[in-house]
């Protein structure tokens, strides 16, 4: 199947519907569903971001500033840790998206909008996304993936409408950093978050800082295309300085392939 049949498959889809709201993350996936509903339908179309401690507070920016200038109608609900997921359990994300999604339904009953839709594309697996089952559950649609557009598909659009998420690497949530059943301690997320934000700024963007249950020791995930970089003698001291005043007591820095990180 076409591209093109894609695209006419979601706008079949979007003619059931006079308005949606979009559970929009900032990620690549949500932000090309915005971008499509706005240039190839005619719903009204609203964003909503969740914005519980877990999730980085630069990602929440970079979805507001795309909504601003976008010119779509955009709410930040931020949430509290459900006490369900307090422990980082195995099931998290399934537990996560059971309960906090539910303001989504709620602000889309207070806006009386038709449908809610996520940006799951077509390559999302079931078995390794146990987060897709709780959207199904509450009603929650996935059109990207209903109309069969896969990653590839979206990033080549992407680049092609020229929409700054194109060439995006994949985030995830900051629980993802953590060993399952760990205590979620609030200061240890904004020090994962810290930490990883540093690896940003010096130009390492597809990283993750994993962390020990006591947060002291720090593990840098990185795709094997970038390690001999961020492995150099001078990148290695400046990242340990400013580990070591986050308040980390040690460093690694692991290859880890990019495609098959612990994101689930």
């Amino acid at each position: 199947m076409t591209i093109d049949n894609k695209i006419e498959r979601l706008k079949d889809w979007a003619e059931a519907y006079t308005s949606c709201s979009v559970a929009f993350s900032g990620g690549v996936d949500s932000t090309f569903l915005l971008s499509a509903l706005q240039r190839y339908t005619s719903l009204k179309v609203h964003a909503v971001t969740l914005f519980p401690p877990y999730v980085p507070v630069w990602e929440v920016a970079e979805a507001k500033q795309f909504a601003i200038s976008s010119g779509i109608d955009h709410v930040i609900i931020p949430v509290d840790i459900p006490d369900a997921i307090r422990t980082n359990p195995v099931n998290r994300c399934y537990l996560c998206k059971s309960q906090i999604f539910s303001r989504i339904v709620e602000q889309a009953s207070k806006e009386d909008l038709d449908v809610i839709a996520d940006g799951t594309n077509a390559d999302d697996d079931p078995e390794e996304r146990p987060g897709m089952k709780a959207l199904s559950e509450i009603g929650i649609q996935s059109p990207l993936r209903m109309c069969g557009l896969t990653k590839k598909d979206i990033r080549n659009l992407c680049r092609k409408w020229k929409l700054p998420v194109a060439g995006k690497p994949t985030y995830s949530c900051l629980l993802t950093r953590l060993p399952h059943n760990t205590e979620v301690n609030p200061y240890v997320i904004i020090r994962i978050e810290k930490a990883e934000r540093y690896l940003h700024s010096l130009g390492f963007p597809a990283v993750r800082v994993r962390t020990s249950g006591d947060g002291k020791a720090a593990q840098v995930d990185v795709a094997p295309f970038v390690l001999s970089a961020l492995s150099s003698p001078e990148t290695i001291k400046l990242i340990n300085s400013r580990f070591k005043g986050l308040g980390y007591s040690s460093v690694t820095i692991g290859n880890k392939d990019e495609e098959n990180r612990r994101d689930t």
